[in-house]
């Protein structure tokens, strides 16, 4: 397998930091609060991100092949099948700016007066049922035992959950009618098949979830309130990140303090060997010839 080498971490530029004119609250970023303020706040407003990971390449796989399934039925007005499978009445939607709102870093996007943040979020897809409603839809790509039917208790499904409601909120605010039901397109690689093969087989699962954004404004407002605290936020007690930051600085503490006291050490002995062997020169007696 190959290595990854993503560079030593680094501070961001000071136009994607908040105040910038680049900066926006993005959905991840709201959820990032959520988790953890110290972090949010470090990453925000003094640019100094956590580390990266590799990215989900074969996650982007899935993603990109299922917009462009879904995207068939969207030009022939069509549902798919697996609305057909599921008995959910609608079909894919369409708008000029749908390309706009999936794309990452651009998303639909909502200037949110009170705060004066732009808040925005990119979606994988959206359907509308013959009501006129539309029923926002993320795509989830894992691998696991046994079968994916509902969300469980989970920190990951719980933010999934927030992530749904983040973007119900964002097109109501943007005028839509939207349906408190949205939906999961669960997509889990199998491997109990006999060989690979050069394929990756997929079970296809649809997921109905009933999101509330009522949430949504109150957490923006924390954030808010957050980045122009002045301050960094104590850290959060369940955040990784935050324990391995302090445990590296206790352990370095001791570590210079192990070793300065050492050097005080073998400096304070250096001297009294020294001051020994000039009083023994000393106390040697000349000799006369």
């Amino acid at each position: 397998m190959a290595d990854f080498n993503y560079g030593a971490p680094r501070k961001r530029g000071a136009d994607w930091n908040y105040g910038g004119p680049k900066w926006k609250l993005s959905r991840s970023k709201l959820d990032f609060f959520l988790e953890c303020p110290r972090c949010f706040y470090l990453d925000n407003k003094l640019g100094v991100k956590r580390p990266s990971f590799p990215p989900f390449n074969l996650n982007i796989a899935v993603d990109a092949l299922l917009k462009k399934e879904f995207d068939m039925h969207r030009a022939q007005k069509t549902p798919h099948p697996l609305m057909d499978t599921y008995g959910v009445d609608a079909v894919p939607f369409q708008h000029e700016k749908l390309d706009e709102w999936r794309e990452n870093f651009v998303g639909i996007q909502y200037a949110h007066a009170l705060s004066g943040f732009t808040v925005s979020g990119a979606v994988d897809d959206i359907w509308q049922n013959p009501a006129g409603e539309l029923m926002i839809v993320d795509y989830k790509a894992t691998s696991k035992d046994g079968k994916i039917d509902e969300l469980d208790d989970t920190k990951f499904h719980n933010q999934y959950r927030r992530q749904m409601e983040v973007y119900q909120w964002l097109f109501r605010k943007k005028g839509f009618k939207v349906s408190d039901t949205g939906y999961f397109v669960y997509v889990n690689g199998q491997k109990d098949r006999a060989a690979f093969d050069g394929k990756l087989e997929f079970d296809v699962t649809l997921i109905p979830y009933t999101g509330s954004d009522k949430w949504v404004e109150g957490a923006i407002m924390k954030a808010h309130a957050c980045l122009n605290a002045g301050k960094i936020p104590e850290r959060t007690k369940d955040c990784e990140y935050c324990c391995y930051v302090d445990f590296v600085c206790e352990e370095a503490e001791k570590f210079e303090g192990t070793s300065a006291t050492q050097k005080k050490t073998a400096k304070t002995t250096t001297k009294k060997t020294a001051t020994l062997k000039n009083k023994k020169a000393d106390d040697t007696p000349s000799t006369l010839f």
